[in-house]
């Protein structure tokens, strides 16, 4: 029986927390998915290096490698090799000797390629010797990959030329969970309601922005409610005045996730992505972006190159600059076409851009079609 591989370098979290936790268990869902379409066997390596060895042992010892049809792997935000306990790897060939082997065998690798944070100074937080040590296994690993990857997927097309891996690049951006999507076709409220779920300690993000925008806004009279939901630790860390400009009639903070998140989004009308415009904003594409479409809501979103692209391409919702004044224009214009931006995102986010779609590119990018054109279990 043909199969496909999935590598994964690390433990699969359990119950994910964070986007980069939840893309692995999300493609890999989406994998099997594909593989039980197919008629594939579908064979997940990951662990730490020891249990990655044993799983590595049996396929070897089966020879299954040579019905595999392709391998599909992530790397972290640290180097495949350091991602034991203590970043201390007990096994240190077995990343070699699995891609090694693939490609001997004629085994198209994908590897999703996570983040260059480690390129840019003023958001790597080493100094001295250990950021000197760790760019250079950072460099190891992007020549590593240069010789038996052949297609490095992206988070997005822009980021492509921050990263020094030979081989085919194709952004694989974040994808919907496949679900039916609840869109009302409730007019906006009066006031408005939107929400903002994410980080609230990093002005990089934005939040400080978007609750002046709010000031501005309201000043006169209150046109427009807020939702604040992040994490509760992140809040009891505010300093005090930071607190108090939270603390607003208009302004709800909420500590919530899972279902009780979902509930929320179906209080409110459109969601905010008010990053600040940077190189490295320019090509990231947050998960929460793909969580409010899923929702069913439309967005707005500084115009940060990648998220920009993702969200014209609907298009599902309105585009501004990072400024306060900017936001609160978004916030004013978003009415006349809220109802066309919500039935974009009923009508073609989850058949452009849901998990399962994703799996379908990386093995479309990985094997050139074949399973288009034949009987890929036959191959």
């Amino acid at each position: 029986m043909k199969n496909i591989i999935i590598y994964y370098p690390f433990t699969i979290a359990a119950n994910p927390k964070s986007g980069s936790a939840l893309r692995p268990v999300e493609m890999l869902k989406a994998f099997e998915g594909y593989a039980q379409k197919h008629a594939l066997e579908i064979i997940v390596i990951s662990g730490n290096s020891q249990e990655r060895r044993q799983l590595w042992n049996k396929i070897v010892e089966e020879k299954k490698y040579e019905h595999t049809l392709f391998c599909y792997s992530e790397n972290q935000t640290i180097p495949l090799w350091l991602t034991d306990a203590g970043h201390i790897p007990k096994d240190w060939k077995i990343d070699k000797d699995v891609f090694k082997t693939l490609k001997k065998h004629h085994v198209p690798i994908g590897v999703f390629y996570r983040d260059v944070y480690w390129k840019f100074d003023e958001l790597y937080s080493l100094k001295g010797l250990k950021k000197f040590v760790m760019q250079t296994i950072y460099k190891l690993e992007e020549k590593f990959y240069s010789k038996y990857v052949h297609t490095v997927f992206l988070p997005s097309d822009a980021m492509g030329k921050y990263v020094n891996i030979h081989a085919t690049k194709m952004a694989l951006p974040p994808g919907g969970r496949f679900t039916e999507i609840q869109t009302n076709t409730n007019e906006l409220q009066s006031p408005f309601k939107g929400i903002y779920v994410g980080g609230i300690n990093n002005d990089d993000y934005g939040l400080p922005t978007l609750v002046e925008a709010y000031y501005l806004l309201n000043k006169d009279h209150v046109l427009g409610e807020l939702i604040i939901v992040c994490r509760e630790d992140e809040y009891t860390q505010l300093n005090p005045t930071d607190k108090a400009k939270l603390n607003k009639d208009y302004i709800q903070l909420k500590h919530v996730s899972g279902a009780e998140l979902q509930d929320v989004y179906e209080e409110v009308d459109f969601a905010f992505i008010p990053r600040k415009r940077s190189v490295y904003n320019d090509f990231a594409v947050p998960i929460k972006l793909v969580e409010y479409l899923t929702a069913g809501l439309p967005i707005i979103a500084t115009d940060c190159s990648a998220q920009e692209d993702f969200i014209q391409s609907g298009p599902y919702g309105v585009i501004t600059g990072d400024t306060a004044e900017s936001l609160v224009a978004g916030m004013q214009s978003i009415e006349p076409q809220f109802n066309d931006y919500k039935k974009n995102i009923q009508e073609s986010f989850l058949q452009q851009h849901a998990w399962n779609e994703r799996a379908e590119q990386a093995a479309h990018a990985l094997m050139g079609g074949q399973h288009e054109n034949s009987d890929i279990s036959t191959k």
